[in-house]
């Protein structure tokens, strides 16, 4: 296989023209390539509004080395590649009295039950939620009456929270054994567009989501595995230091050697029976903020100059270190997505962000969050960070009377540095786009949204949207809307494992998210691939599996 990279490409060309460029840099005919597959896909906006597609291709032709020895290509564009498969470990030894258990079905719990099922283990996959249909009724009737179920939300259910975020499916996690591109292959036979194969920054979109999740299970029934909803996980079962199987709500006891914990970052009620199990855990360094909206057709003029006609959706990137040293930075960015109200609980006002697959919403959104350590939290103990979740989570659900509060960033930013002693530099805050509206999945209004945070993270954010704003011309905007709160960027905990992947006690493996193990769907798929790695290489599988 050849593969070329830095093809450059206008935003216009059809896939003949891909052909036609890869054949003129290896100084052959197209008639002579067999077969081009795509590898990256991304777009160089340098040089607005002339913008270009940049592809790495591989190539396959017929007389490999020989065409490799004749083109003339620049250094390093061309190159002799051998394409390697990732390969699930051999089965361990032991034997398994039980069938392993999988509590959540998030993209980590979902690809580790994927993977155990394809080996032949047959695991139970326990979520509290319902299956992806029936909570995508339960989340739009809470979004347009207001009606909330603990149990199946915007956090909890098939596919977590991730499956009303957008899909996006970037991370920055190394991968040198190839689960990344496994876990974007899987979801492609699950029905996800494949251009996330190569998109520099792929996403799937909420609509197509619910039915690539939906196929996952059924694929892990098929392979004799079981995914039981409605199932709440209340208790552990241990002895001598050993996990022995669960105790649901619903059925009681289960037994089994095996238990993966892949809750989701919201699990609160989960990390309180952990803790009073004696389950080693920690309290970690995560991020909060707000929500900040522009139109996305100013979006589009900043990052490409123009419209974003033949070109993906618009999005950014930014960062900004503050004069105390604080990172602020966006998060799940959204282009022409909608705010959504995520809550999981009654009484508190929890924020994301989400796009459908064609991203062609009036608005786009981005979380811009400063980050906080444990000594930001008022409190000890591991679940110190989920208490101050909480409180900014119940000052947001009183200042909006149980709506999303959203407000101007130019009164936001009126209101916080009224409290400075010494006013920061003024950055450029004029009017770049007309007065609009936020685009929110469910109720929201005109509120302080300034006295969610404490001063002093206020303060953070202020300095950074500025900051950013000096880069980005209206990015500070007056008109730009920010809303909150976003407080559920990550998991406020870490649950101890070791080399194993095992907890203390043995038999228990945390995973994914929840438990402090990734940052976003892929990175928790591919920690769920990890585990499932782990379980198998020390256990024998429980039939026998043709699954290549």
């Amino acid at each position: 296989m050849i593969r070329i990279n830095q093809m450059k490409m206008p935003p216009e060309h059809k896939q003949e023209d891909l052909i036609k460029k890869a054949a003129k840099i290896l100084c052959i005919s197209p008639r002579q390539i067999d077969a081009l597959q795509i590898i990256k896909k991304s777009v160089d906006a340098r040089k607005k509004p002339d913008i270009y597609l940049v592809y790495t291709v591989d190539v396959s032709v017929a007389d490999e080395e020989k065409v490799l020895s004749s083109c003339h290509g620049k250094p390093g564009q061309i190159q002799a590649v051998a394409v390697k498969e990732y390969l699930f470990p051999p089965s361990g030894k032991k034997k398994l009295r039980n069938r392993p258990i999988i509590v959540g079905t998030g993209p980590a719990g979902l690809f580790c039950g994927y993977m155990l099922a394809k080996h032949g283990y047959r695991p139970i996959l326990l979520e509290r939620g319902r299956e992806a249909k029936i909570r995508l009724a339960d989340v739009e009737r809470f979004w347009q009456e207001g009606v909330l179920d603990p149990d199946s939300n915007v956090q909890f259910g098939e596919g977590g929270a991730g499956t009303f975020s957008d899909g996006k499916l970037n991370t920055l996690v190394k991968d040198p054994r190839g689960r990344n591109r496994e876990v974007l292959k899987i979801l492609v036979e699950a029905g996800a567009p494949e251009d996330i194969l190569y998109e520099a920054k792929p996403h799937i979109g909420t609509d197509i989501l619910i039915r690539v999740v939906t196929n996952l299970r059924r694929q892990i029934l098929a392979w004799g595995g079981e995914v039981r909803f409605q199932t709440k996980v209340v208790d552990l079962l241990v002895e001598q230091n050993r996990v022995l199987g669960v105790v649901t709500q619903e059925d009681g006891r289960l037994e089994s050697d095996v238990v993966i914990l892949a809750i989701g970052h919201s699990a609160r009620d989960t990390f309180s029976m952990l803790a009073k199990r004696g389950i080693p855990m920690e309290a970690k360094a995560f991020a909060v903020g707000l929500r900040i909206e522009h139109p996305r057709e100013f979006i589009e003029q900043i990052q490409y100059g123009r419209k974003a006609e033949n070109l993906p959706a618009a999005t950014y990137k930014v960062t900004a270190r503050t004069t105390d040293g604080r990172g602020v930075y966006s998060f799940c960015m959204c282009p022409g997505g909608y705010v959504v109200n995520a809550s999981s609980e009654p009484g508190r006002i929890a924020v994301n962000g989400m796009s459908y697959r064609k991203r062609d919403g009036a608005n786009s959104n981005s979380a811009v969050i400063v980050t906080v350590t444990p000594e930001d939290y008022g409190g000890a103990g591991p679940l110190a960070g989920v208490a101050f979740q909480r409180r900014l989570e119940e000052k947001a659900y009183e200042i909006g009377g149980g709506a999303v509060p959203a407000e101007p960033y130019g009164a936001f930013r009126q209101a916080v540095l009224l409290h400075e002693s010494e006013p920061l530099p003024a950055s450029e805050i004029a009017v770049h786009y007309p007065e609009f509206a936020p685009a929110v999945k469910g109720r929201w209004c005109m509120a302080a949204v300034h006295d969610i945070l404490p001063a002093h993270l206020n303060k953070s954010l202020v300095e950074g949207i500025d900051r950013i704003g000096q880069s980005m011309k209206g990015f500070a905007d007056a008109n730009a809307f920010v809303s909150g709160i976003e407080s559920r960027t990550s998991s406020p905990v870490r649950i101890s494992r070791d080399d194993r992947g095992q907890s203390m006690v043995a038999g228990l493996y945390p995973c994914g998210e929840g438990a402090g193990y990734a940052g976003g769907i892929t990175s928790a798929a591919m920690d769920g691939i990890l585990i499932a790695e782990k379980v198998a290489s020390l256990y024998q599988a429980m039939i026998e599996c043709f699954h290549k």
